[in-house]
């Protein structure tokens, strides 16, 4: 099983990128140091120079992988959102009952992340901050329209589409199945965000969780015979 786990690649649309960061030791460190530089400096102040001096290897060489920062940005939330489908869609496969598939998927995707083995160039304790920090730069730009055409975002559609579709088999006259999946993932990088910056604008803390928050708030949301 750790084999398996290990070979997983998560698929990122080639048009983010100009070389594929995973086909060498560059590209990976690139995707390792720009997660912990941008974590301890923010996205503003973190730049290709300075990644260049971390990593010990010139500006140019990391243009050679992204055209710009933003499209570095675009692809670490990718990644992230795709990396939690994988862990989704396999935690969830084998469970039959719609409801409990639907409390496992909320679990998995409002979770308090953990260090994952099978990606070691990439720390998602570190990166999950990231997204809950930085995730809307990558999609509140004058060119989002053109970069959703693109793919830009797809993985993150994709994971929406799978949550609705659980919804929906839980309650199939549920009329806004995707409004209560996205919800669902924008809304616990924003209780996480409240919860370390804002604590009195938020009822999560130390003892409940986003993850009770979701879970009570779908099950209330969906037909009430199925909350309990």
């Amino acid at each position: 099983m750790e084999r398996l786990l290990q070979s997983i690649r998560i698929e990122i649309n080639d048009k983010i990128y100009l070389k594929d960061p995973e086909s060498s030791d560059l590209g990976k460190r690139i995707i390792e140091q720009s997660i912990l530089m941008i974590d301890e400096m923010g996205f503003e102040s973190f730049t290709f120079r300075k990644l260049g001096e971390r990593i010990k290897s010139n500006e140019s060489s990391i243009y050679r992988y992204f055209e710009n920062k933003h499209k570095l940005l675009v692809y670490l939330t990718s990644w992230y959102w795709g990396w939690l489908e994988y862990k989704t869609v396999f935690a969830t496969n084998s469970i039959a009952d719609p409801n409990e598939k639907l409390r496992k998927a909320i679990s998995i995707l409002t979770q308090n992340i953990k260090q994952d083995v099978s990606f070691s160039h990439i720390d998602e304790v570190l990166l999950n901050k990231i997204i809950i920090n930085e995730y809307s730069k990558s999609y509140l730009t004058k060119e989002v329209d053109q970069e959703n055409k693109e793919g830009y975002f797809v993985i993150y559609k994709r994971l929406v589409i799978r949550l609705s579709e659980m919804i929906i088999a839980v309650d199939p006259k549920y009329p806004y199945p995707s409004s209560l999946a996205s919800t669902i993932l924008e809304g616990a990088l924003h209780q996480y965000f409240l919860k370390d910056h804002f604590p009195k604008l938020t009822d999560c803390n130390k003892t409940t969780t986003p993850t009770d928050y979701f879970t009570d708030l779908v099950f209330r949301a969906l037909n009430p015979n199925n909350y309990g």
